[in-house]
């Protein structure tokens, strides 16, 4: 079945990263970065602070889109954004993989030495393996999937 200009255009970009993996941060504050989630990130990507306690990791079109977004805001607004800007970092893999997670956001989302890295569309996250444990059997009941999947209508 061919597929739409936009919908084959969207597909092509589809950068779609998923799965959960768990990965310990080494005393130099490095994490090891997936294969399956390292081509979605490209060689370079940006650290901020997630929505959650965790640390957000954006491929660069998604940090594009999103600061795009946030360049709209008037300028009143940008008090807000700085603590976001100036704790997000430019980031690149080291030759194992491993990328460094500074100080301020590993404390921002309570990481020690186990971490969980998830996909979440179109970023991944860096969570505390004990603060997502917790989250998870939180958020994952039949009930609630049910009633996240009804609110996108599905």
């Amino acid at each position: 079945m061919a597929q739409s200009g936009a919908a084959a255009a969207w597909w092509r970009k589809g950068k779609i990263m998923t799965g959960t993996y768990e990965h310990n941060i080494d005393a130099k504050g490095r994490i090891f970065i997936p294969a399956k989630l390292r081509e979605e990130l490209g060689e370079v990507f940006y650290l901020a602070a997630g929505v959650d306690a965790c640390v957000a990791v954006y491929p660069m079109s998604t940090w594009e889109r999103f600061t795009e977004k946030l360049s709209a805001l008037p300028m009143s607004q940008s008090k807000k954004l700085r603590a976001f800007f100036a704790n997000a970092e430019k980031c690149s893999l080291d030759s194992q993989g491993r990328v460094v997670i500074p100080q301020k956001l590993r404390k921002y989302a309570a990481l020690d030495r186990e971490a969980v890295i998830l996909g979440v569309n179109d970023r991944a996250e860096i969570w505390s393996a004990q603060v997502w444990a917790a989250q998870e059997e939180e958020e994952m009941t039949p009930e609630k999937m049910a009633a996240c999947m009804e609110a996108l209508g599905f």
